[in-house]
């Protein structure tokens, strides 16, 4: 999930004294000089800016992403924005980018979209602060879920949520009707979080509609995006509505997760190793501490949401890019062909073989990584770029998405579609820190090995049944709610 622009009262006076980083933040307003950026002025921004208002001229509030993208082209590979008193450092050049996803300088901020989303998720593993001790219990309990043998023990039921997307694939293409790509990938990628991480099933491949599991989600995650970007003074008058469909979406969020906690703690005997019987069962090897009934839920709802939303996005802008590039998909085809052959369902170990098709995701998450930004703050006193001075606390928004478009690291058409910049030479050829659809460091996603193992299973097992045709008038648009996804998105399907 991505973070993007700092709300009003989040961690934005983590810069000044006292506050260290990763503290809790301070429940004041935003003003530039507690950016901790003492040349503030050094770093370009929009023209036209407006005194007291900021940087809006034509600016478009429900895709502050693509805006900033547009604005970065521009202004070069460090720039701000600035809107109602608030004020965004972002950077995207390669060699900054590789500045900021140093462990020793540097860790992971928490603020801007993320921090709107802790009334739901609290000190769960994305959302926490770094001085939090939550995350690092929950994160070496959790550790282990996420092994090798671990990994190996969901691929059955990774294959089994696949094999009732196909079904209604197979309906669909014998009435000659298009997929909805965004809304089946979603159905997909939650029925494989919750059933191989705890053990229960939405039920999402019966519903036409999506489960309200998701609409909530959504709910929340739409909400966080808006709160970014209206005005704090305006935030009672015109969010009144929008906060209490919000404690709606959140309440119905906790009681669902509370009804699988309780199944399984009800239940005469534990479930099958998965994450909730970690969470359940397991205490920290060397301390002997166990997660609380409330980090449970955080967990469990942070796994939920994180662990589906991003995922759907990456399968959905893969499939795009597929049925938009037919040699690459005949490319993908034979390789699944040689390698799985008429094997009705392949093993663990084959899915990792399909080293095409891995390269398709990465180009599809490197070109709309799902989570678009991650910030970054100054651990201590630094200079950025041997350029711009940083004091303690000072933080930064890494644009993924103009990251991974750098021409310093892509080279001349970073915007064009090709696998093979994936291919090993050129990843050896490429400096380190310029592809981060994950996030950095420390706190970078747990579940990365799942989503991809997921991930390539499943576009593996398409690419083997179905021919992928566009809608012939369809052009990519791209949706935003903290996280990305391609609207609208569908596809005609042939057997082969």
């Amino acid at each position: 999930m991505a973070q993007l622009t700092q709300p009003a009262g989040s961690a934005a006076g983590e810069g000044s004294p006292g506050a260290g980083p990763g503290g809790a933040p301070q429940p004041r307003g935003f003003r530039s000089a507690e950016l901790g950026w003492p040349e503030l002025g050094r770093i370009p921004h929009p023209p036209r800016r407006i005194p007291l208002i900021g940087d809006v001229i034509g600016a478009n509030v429900r895709t502050p992403v693509q805006d900033s993208m547009v604005i970065a082209r521009t202004l070069g590979p460090i720039f701000r924005r600035k809107g109602f008193g608030k004020e965004i450092v972002f950077v995207w050049g390669a060699d900054l980018a590789a500045e900021l996803a140093d462990e020793a300088r540097f860790a992971k901020h928490v603020g801007l979209g993320v921090a709107n989303l802790r009334p739901v998720a609290g000190d769960g593993l994305f959302t926490a602060y770094n001085h939090e001790p939550n995350w690092q219990l929950a994160h070496d309990i959790l550790a282990p879920g996420f092994s090798r043998d671990a990994m190996a023990g969901y691929h059955q039921l990774m294959l089994e949520v696949a094999g009732q997307l196909m079904s209604r694939w197979d309906a669909r293409e014998a009435a000659g009707d298009a997929v909805d790509v965004p809304g089946d990938m979603t159905k997909l990628t939650l029925e494989t979080i919750s059933r191989t991480g705890f053990g229960h099933d939405f039920g999402s491949f019966e519903r036409e509609r999506p489960h309200p599991f998701v609409r909530a989600m959504i709910g929340t995650l739409s909400h966080a995006q808006r709160r970014n970007v209206v005005p704090p003074v305006l935030a009672p008058l015109l969010l009144r509505g929008a906060e209490r469909r919000n404690a709606a979406d959140t309440a119905y969020l906790n009681e669902t997760v509370d009804a699988v906690i309780s199944a399984r703690r009800s239940a005469r005997e534990p479930g099958s190793g998965d994450l909730l019987d970690r969470m359940l069962e397991v205490a920290h090897p060397d301390t002997g501490e166990r997660l609380s009934v409330q980090n449970i839920r955080r967990q469990v709802i942070t796994f939920l949401v994180a662990g589906h939303e991003t995922t759907s996005g990456a399968l959905s802008f893969a499939l795009h890019y597929l049925a938009q590039h037919p040699e690459i998909l005949a490319r993908a085809q034979a390789e699944v062909d040689q390698i799985w052959g008429d094997v009705a369902e392949p093993a663990y170990e084959q899915v990792a073989k399909l080293r095409y098709v891995r390269r398709i995701l990465d180009e599809a998450m490197r070109l709309w990584p799902t989570a678009p930004a991650f910030a970054r703050e100054a651990r201590q006193d630094t200079t950025l770029g041997g350029v711009h001075p940083m004091r303690r606390g000072a933080w930064a928004l890494v644009l993924t998405a103009m990251l991974h478009r750098d021409p310093a690291a892509w080279g001349e058409r970073p915007e064009t579609f090709d696998p093979d910049r994936f291919a090993p030479a050129a990843v050896r050829a490429r400096p380190g820190h310029v592809f981060k659809p994950f996030g950095t460091g420390a706190r970078a996603c747990i579940g990365r090995q799942f989503a991809l193992h997921e991930a390539t299973l499943v576009l593996g097992l398409l690419l083997r049944r179905y021919d992928l045709r566009p809608e012939p008038d369809y052009r990519l648009r791209v949706v935003e709610r903290l996280t990305l996804m391609p609207e609208g998105l569908k596809l005609q399907l042939e057997r082969r």
